[in-house]
């Protein structure tokens, strides 16, 4: 899937963006890339979708080698891939509809499998009815729902989300990262670019932290959602224990008192 050795990015002003960096991502894996403003971040995620190419080292991602791809084949390395922006990246006069479909019009798909797969994705991100609406009558979290549409329309091989959760309200982020985790499920191979630590650790996964251009971690997380679930869970199971103890217990009392009275 993604497949980077030694990797380093100079810039033609001297900074250097990735140093010797190597990474390696499975297919289906869910994969957050973390670090502060000026990391190193954007230069990992434009060597990825080849805007930029690196200085030294090896790329390969989805089966093209970033190194050698001509520029002819470098829309077809998109197409394995389904891009959701921060600032969404939607066309005021397309509706809701037209944008998501505009990815398969642009490669050329039949009108008949447009419909069906759009149909399919707006009601995959919760969109259902709002199809005719165009982007300036939309929230913040709808906009960011229709580039996520967008994003899986073609059925890439990989999502990458670019601070998907930047622009849009706390409750609306975990929907987004929640859908992005039902995508994850379903087989799809997701990597999310983020400087929010609060949603990386309540969704947990693979976290790759970048600093200074250079790898320093590389971990997987527990989701501290599912976490909060367990001990839910187990407190619940406890308050179940202790409500058969005391039936126990009164049962118990009941007999006593009943023996009692006989002996009276």
């Amino acid at each position: 899937m993604i497949h980077m050795k030694n990797v380093s990015k100079i810039y033609s002003n001297g900074t250097e963006a990735l140093k010797n960096v190597s990474i390696d991502i499975d297919p289906g894996e869910f994969v957050f890339i973390v670090g502060s403003s000026g990391a190193g971040k954007s230069t990992f995620l434009k060597l990825l979708i080849h805007e930029e190419t690196a200085t030294f080292g090896k790329i390969h991602v989805n089966g093209y080698d970033l190194m050698n791809i001509k520029s002819c084949k470098v829309p077809y390395l998109r197409r394995t891939m389904g891009i959701v922006f921060q600032d969404f990246r939607l066309i005021e006069k397309m509706n809701v509809y037209d944008n998501i479909a505009f990815a398969m019009r642009a490669i050329g798909a039949p009108e008949k499998l447009v419909k069906k797969r759009v149909k399919y994705v707006i009601a995959v991100v919760g969109l259902k009815g709002k199809e005719k609406r165009r982007p300036s009558e939309l929230s913040g979290g709808e906009q960011q729902r229709v580039s996520l549409a967008r994003a899986l329309v073609n059925n890439p091989e990989m999502i990458i989300a670019d601070e998907p959760t930047g622009n849009i309200d706390p409750k609306m982020s975990f929907e987004i990262m929640q859908r992005l985790v039902d995508i994850n499920k379903k087989g799809t191979t997701v990597i999310i670019v983020t400087h929010e630590l609060d949603i990386v650790r309540s969704f947990g996964g693979r976290v790759i932290k970048i600093d200074g251009g250079e790898v320093i971690e590389d971990k997987v997380i527990p989701a501290a959602i599912e976490q909060d679930k367990k001990d839910d869970d187990s407190v619940e199971a406890s308050d179940d224990t202790s409500d058969k103890n005391t039936e126990t217990e009164a049962s118990s009392d009941t007999k006593v008192i009943d023996s009692e009275e006989e002996s009276k």
